[in-house]
Parts: C-alpha cells; structure tokens; sequence
C-alpha cells in the first residue's frame, strides 16, 4: 500500500500506519506530519471502501462477501470494536459517498524540528 518509506524499516513503518489508521477511525481526528498524514489517508480510505462493502452486502443478504470483507478489515485493524465501529457507524455514513472520506488540513510547523504538521479527520 505506502509507497514512502518515512525514514524507516519496512516492519515498522506498517506497525505504525496500522496503527495511525486504527487510531484515525477510532477518534475521528488525527494530528501529525503531513507525509505520515497523506499516508494513513490514502489506507483510511481503502478500509473505509472495505467496510462499506461488508456493510452493503450485509444488507443485501450475500453473506460470503460481507465475511471476506470483515476479515480483511480484522486483519489490518488493531482493535477489534474499531471494526465494529467501522462496519455500524463509519460505513453506513458514506454509502452515497464515493471516495473523499478524510480531510486534510495543514496547521503550520512543529516547534522541534520544524516538520510540516497536518490535521487528518474524517468528513462528516
């Protein structure tokens, strides 16, 4: 999925994004450095995708989809009720909606060293 290396090893870069993306769905909002940000945006987007196929399948009774689909989510979310949040909450949100889920907004440079920040949040 990332295509950036973000200054690290391959393990840990996707430790870090699974978890940037669990903790974007789960609190809605994010702040960050506007590289990580573009990333966790661009996954986001495609679990978001994923769950609303897991949602629209469960309405439409084809069980088989709706379970590929959950465990695709199960496997790259890390908390289990971020999952269920996604699937009965996130999805049924943005059925109408194709693609444009997250927002980013660039809030200035961080102190320290100067990195660009970002704020990535889920759109209403």
């Amino acid at each position: 999925m990332p295509n950036r290396k973000l200054g690290r090893v391959t393990a840990h870069r996707n430790a870090m994004l699974r978890g940037m993306v669990t903790l974007l769905l789960d609190k809605g909002k994010i702040e960050t450095t506007v590289t990580r940000a573009k990333e966790v945006q661009s996954i986001a987007e495609q679990i978001i995708t994923l769950g609303k196929k897991s949602y629209a399948y469960r309405e439409d009774g084809d069980k088989v989809n709706a379970y590929n689909a959950r465990r695709a989510l199960y496997a790259y979310i890390t908390k289990e009720d971020v999952v269920e949040k996604i699937v009965s909450v996130i999805a049924p949100k943005y059925v109408d909606r194709n693609g444009g889920y997250t927002k980013l907004y660039k809030t200035g440079f961080r102190r320290g060293d100067a990195a660009e920040m970002a704020v990535l949040t889920l759109v209403d």
